[in-house]
């Protein structure tokens, strides 16, 4: 997760999923990192695109990109676009980068 100081979307996903998500079976195959924007991004995921918006929420598979949520758009849509993103990725029609494991 991709977040900046002072972000209200941030700030609202915290407090609707933060809390619950470390308990989930998604945070299970993709554990949850906060990486602050105005720092460099890690060394140790490859990125599709640079981040410009936070939220944005990166799902990294053998250290690359394999899935992107930006923005934050209320608590159910954003455990289904996350739901839509590990079954493109289970299903082997991710963002074209081809990356397996």
């Amino acid at each position: 997760m991709f977040l900046s100081k002072g972000c209200p979307w941030c700030a609202q996903w915290e407090a609707e999923v933060g809390q619950i998500y470390p308990r989930t079976g998604e945070a299970e195959s993709y554990p949850l990192r906060r990486v602050d924007l105005a720092r460099p991004t890690p060394g140790d995921a490859a990125l599709a695109r640079t981040v410009r918006f936070t939220p944005t929420f990166v799902l990294t598979a053998c250290g690359k990109e394999v899935g992107r949520i930006t923005g934050y758009p209320g608590e159910a849509h954003f455990w289904g676009l996350l739901g839509e993103a590990i079954k493109r990725r289970q299903d082997g029609s991710d963002d074209g980068s081809g990356v397996r494991c």
